[in-house]
């Protein structure tokens, strides 16, 4: 039991220096554990990048540390540990995306730095002369070995990039770019948040409904809107030749936020046959939304894997060929005149319109959670989906779960206090 009286000044101070082990000399606005979640990467608003290794005595030491932005790091992201070398992305603030490659045979200290004395080298990077980018995600499909970057800038526009070759970190290649929103205007506050969808593949009902087995999804946050993107194959003809090509499309817009819409999440473990949606927005509300691929029951088709995975050109094993239809499916569809004009569009948004192989998608809140009582700022669901959470102004972390009835309530929360230490 602690003696009553004031607090030694050597006890604060040692209380002072325990809660700055992190080694930054300036906030942490980043935080990235990786897929093992033995390796964590944090981000500061001094530029710099440092990353710690958990050892088998259950203590984080650190790994390597390096100036990687000439300002703040907005966001960090581990690439799956399947690919080689170790990959972590970052964005600053002045609008570089950057991808870090690991040097397994250097010292500890020179894993990220390429040798260099002073910051790093990295090993892509990537900015937009028109507009500073302001989030970013990546996805990597472990079956075609296909890795993609979405890039979400202050004007508004989203750009997607494609590398087919892990083992050519440099080679990305820009797959479509679009509008989410309108440009704002000049000194304006700004919000922007892009995700992809972290499940391998979509839910089974969205593949009954239509939805490719390889189709993406992506998630955006721009100002006060949120809509949700899936792509779909088409053929396009360059010089003569045609080739095939991921189209984005709008499934669905979220809409019933009264403020900028600060962080966007999607919850893995789409194995319950539907999509979850989480945004923060600043009205002080959380919000969690169901997304919906309805699919009806007369359109000749089963649950087989032969009906829902036409679009990897399986057929039913039980029919010997496909039929007209199925053949049909198995081949991306053409761009025609109309998807152009509905692709390009006036100030380059992407609407709805309908085509071949676009999936119109539903969605309702299933809850609205205002615990904080003060503008939220981050929300994120754990890897299979059962838990969310949330941080606000307030300072505190607060965990939901979902009932039996679907919605979802307040389980626990975790709060920074600070604390006198005085000697026994």
């Amino acid at each position: 039991m602690a003696a009553s009286g004031p607090p030694s000044p050597i006890s604060e101070k040692q209380a002072f220096d325990l809660n700055l082990q992190h080694g930054h000399k300036d906030l942490v606005q980043a935080i990235a554990f990786n897929t093992y979640g033995d390796r964590c990467a944090t981000g500061s608003v001094d530029g710099k990048i440092r990353v710690f290794n958990r050892h088998k005595d259950g203590t984080w030491r650190l790994c390597d540390t390096w100036t990687a932005h000439g300002g703040e790091v907005l966001e960090l992201q581990w690439l799956p540990a399947t690919i080689y070398p170790n990959l972590v992305a970052s964005l600053g603030i002045e609008g570089w995306f950057r991808l870090w490659a690991e040097d397994p045979s250097a010292a500890p200290g020179r894993r990220f730095c390429a040798g260099r004395s002073v910051g790093g080298r990295p090993a892509f990077d990537t900015r937009s002369t028109r507009a500073p980018y302001r989030s970013f995600s990546m996805k990597h499909n472990e079956e075609t070995r296909h890795t993609y970057l979405a890039l979400l800038a202050t004007d508004g526009r989203l750009t997607v990039y494609e590398n087919d070759q892990p083992e050519n970190l440099s080679e990305y290649t820009s797959i479509d770019e679009f509008s989410i929103c309108s440009k704002p205007n000049r000194g304006e506050e700004v919000s922007f948040k892009v995700r992809f969808d972290p499940n391998p593949e979509p839910c089974y009902a969205a593949l009954r409904a239509g939805v490719g087995a390889d189709s993406l999804g992506i998630v955006v946050a721009g100002m006060d809107t949120v809509k949700v993107y899936r792509s779909r194959d088409i053929v396009t003809a360059s010089y003569g030749v045609a080739q095939t090509q991921k189209e984005f499309y709008l499934a669905a817009e979220i809409h019933g936020h009264r403020g900028l819409v600060r962080d966007v999440a999607w919850a893995p473990g789409n194995i319950r046959g539907y999509d979850v949606i989480a945004t923060a927005c600043q009205d002080g509300y959380a919000r969690v939304f169901r997304v919906d691929t309805p699919f009806s029951d007369d359109d000749g088709k089963s649950w087989s894997a032969g009906d829902l995975l036409k679009s990897r050109g399986h057929t039913s094993p039980a029919r010997d060929s496909p039929t007209k239809d199925e053949a049909a499916e198995k081949h991306p569809h053409p761009s025609t005149l109309s998807a152009s004009l509905a692709k390009s569009g006036n100030a380059g948004d992407r609407q709805w319109s309908g085509q071949p192989g676009q999936v119109h998608h539903t969605h309702r809140e299933i809850s609205r959670l205002d615990s904080h009582r003060t503008p939220v700022w981050r929300v994120g669901f754990d890897d299979d989906g059962q838990i969310f959470g949330s941080t606000g102004d307030d300072g505190r972390l607060l965990f939901y779960r979902q009932t039996p009835d679907g919605v979802w309530a307040k389980s626990s929360e975790l709060v920074m206090v600070k604390a006198r230490m005085a000697t026994p």
